[in-house]
């Protein structure tokens, strides 16, 4: 072998090692594989030029920019109000419906963060029967689509590189089905082995917020129940005020009528939520006490907070913000917050500064659940082109009428010229984690092909394993790409595996379409570990679970996704 083919083995196992050793880190270890790879000048201009403008990479950042849009508009919110009826199997169903219908067309971890607060707090059943059937259907969902995940994109992405041309809008939609319905089956026999962890409730006082109902309000003329305002996130409807009388308690069943005053006590931290009520005006609204931009977010596995103190970090500093609660396990943290180490998961209130949003770590460090300012949330004529034109486009390019990519493009256009989102906004939330993974990716895949590994490989493939046996390659295929997801995240396992199944596909003299498929399909079938795939770890501490609740109820959906995933796959894509 040559000087060139041993540095790129370096290089790929390096970036394996680095990944597991450095879990939260995965931009950093393929950003570190990227500078490898052109500093031993593996690749050249072009390909590397190639790498970082891929159009199926440029596809994946495009939607996912253009899904911010959705996330300001109330479409989930409304969703979400309706999942929640007394009966658990009624609730169940409809959680998993919404949720997996929701995942296939939009970013599961904003249908996740939307659909955390309504199960928390809900008066029927314990959030720890509902959220870890939340995380995985958010995931099944995921796989119906080419856009349904990160992860399918990453895959398609790496296609095109190979062989020039996406992959259908559907062509993930058949396995997907039999993977929703299957393992969806799997998991609700499993639910009854779910704990059943009643939540701390928080002793502390809160404060008192009178909310009024105006003229044109939404609220008129429906239930407490159905407006959802027993479903928000630490405010609670203690009292209506009607014509000066007072009521109190207040029924799910109370038709909110013009004028009333509903009376909020909990959280000050969550006044922001009554801004998706059209027509109710907040005293605090009205003051302009919002101004101090409160928001709540989780503290993600890779951000440069883990293990630190917010003392020692320079919190203030790096996000122009200030903590002002820390909430772990469902439980308050007391003591002094600047004393507190944080962890991954960690739920945090933060009152911002003005160059808050502009700061372009933010997305980086938090999943933003909650708190965006109100004069920021989308109504009227943008929100129905927001979702109009989101809808259409995906619609468009599913019946290959127009190229996705040039389709997203004309719509951030369009989102950009009518203020739907702003220059500041895509600059602070842009995947730049998601980029540098996919192009790092894309190179390691040229450096192989130039070194002459992929070649070896395909030789291997060759000689050890006869074209009969196909389905052994696949199955060793689907085991490595799985474990990977379980121990360095869905994304990086999918990168990774792809050039190395791809060449066993062509060494075996096959059509590399049941291979391309197997990786994306066992990349995404996360079920074990809380910290493989972001919604998992979402849900991980809300849920207030363990990792052996995830291991019991991982393993059995784990088991029949693989084996679904290695039946079904022969079958729509025969070798």
């Amino acid at each position: 072998m040559s000087a060139n083919t041993y540095l790129t083995l370096l290089v790929f196992f390096f970036t394996l090692a680095g990944l597991i050793k450095f879990q939260t880190k995965t931009a950093q270890v393929f950003g570190a594989t990227l500078i490898s790879l052109v500093l031993f000048n593996l690749v050249n201009e072009q390909q590397l030029l190639s790498s970082l403008a891929n159009p199926g990479l440029l596809t994946l950042l495009l939607l996912m920019v253009c899904s911010f849009a959705l996330e300001k508009t109330r479409l989930l919110r409304i969703i979400a109000s309706k999942v929640i009826v007394k009966s658990y199997n009624a609730t169940w169903l409809r959680l998993f419906g919404v949720t997996a219908l929701s995942s296939a067309m939009l970013n599961n971890t904003a249908v996740v963060a939307t659909l955390l607060s309504p199960i928390r707090n809900n008066p029927y059943h314990l959030a720890s029967k509902l959220l870890l059937p939340l995380s995985y259907t958010a995931i099944l969902g995921g796989t119906l689509t080419l856009i349904g995940t990160s992860t399918n994109l990453i895959v398609n992405s790496l296609y095109i590189q190979k062989n020039g041309e996406s992959l259908a809008f559907f062509s993930f939609t058949a396995i997907g089905a039999l993977l929703v319905v299957g393992c969806g089956s799997v998991l609700f026999i499993a639910c009854r082995w779910l704990p059943e962890i009643k939540p701390v409730q928080d002793k502390l006082k809160g404060y008192f917020l009178d909310a009024k109902v105006v003229v044109g309000s939404e609220l008129m003329g429906k239930t407490v129940e159905q407006n959802g305002l027993r479903h928000l996130e630490s405010l609670f409807l203690v009292e209506i005020v009607r014509d000066g009388y007072l009521i109190s308690p207040v029924s799910p069943s109370e038709v909110i009528q013009l004028n009333d005053r509903l009376i909020f006590s909990g959280d000050i931290n969550k006044v922001m939520q009554l801004s998706q009520f059209s027509g109710l005006e907040s005293f605090a609204d009205k003051n302009g006490l919002l101004g101090t931009n409160l928001t709540e977010a989780v503290v993600r596995s890779e951000s440069v907070l883990v293990g630190k103190s917010l003392k020692t970090a320079g919190f203030r500093a790096l996000f122009d913000a200030a903590v002002v609660a820390i909430r772990r396990d469902g439980e308050s943290v007391s003591g002094k917050l600047g004393d507190v180490t944080i962890k991954a998961g960690d739920f945090l209130v933060l009152a911002v500064g003005k160059d808050y949003k502009n700061r372009s770590n933010i997305n980086k460090n938090f999943i933003v659940l909650s708190g965006v300012e109100p004069d920021n949330m989308l109504k009227g004529w943008r929100a129905w082109l927001a979702v109009g034109g989101f809808v259409g486009t995906i619609g468009l390019a599913a019946t290959n009428v127009i190229p996705m990519l040039q389709g997203l493009l004309v719509l951030l256009g369009v989102f950009l010229f009518t203020k739907i989102l702003s220059a500041s906004e895509i600059r602070r939330r842009f995947p730049v984690t998601i980029w540098l993974i996919v192009a790092s990716a894309i190179l390691l895949s040229y450096a192989m092909t130039n070194s002459g590994i992929v070649e070896q490989i395909e030789a291997l493939a060759s000689s050890a394993i006869s074209a009969n046996d196909a389905f052994i390659a696949l199955v060793f295929v689907y085991l490595v790409t799985w474990l990977f997801t379980e121990l360095v995240t869905n994304n990086a396992a999918a990168a990774l595996m792809f050039p190395v199944a791809y060449s066993i596909a062509l060494g075996l003299g096959l059509d590399p379409m049941p291979f391309v498929m197997t990786v994306a399909f066992a990349a995404s079938g996360s079920f074990i570990s809380p910290y493989g795939y972001q919604t998992n770890l979402m849900v991980f501490n809300a849920g207030q679970y363990s990792l052996a609740h995830f291991v019991k109820m991982g393993i059995p959906v784990s088991i029949a996704y693989a084996l679904i995933v290695l039946t079904a796959v022969p079958i729509f894509f025969p070798f």
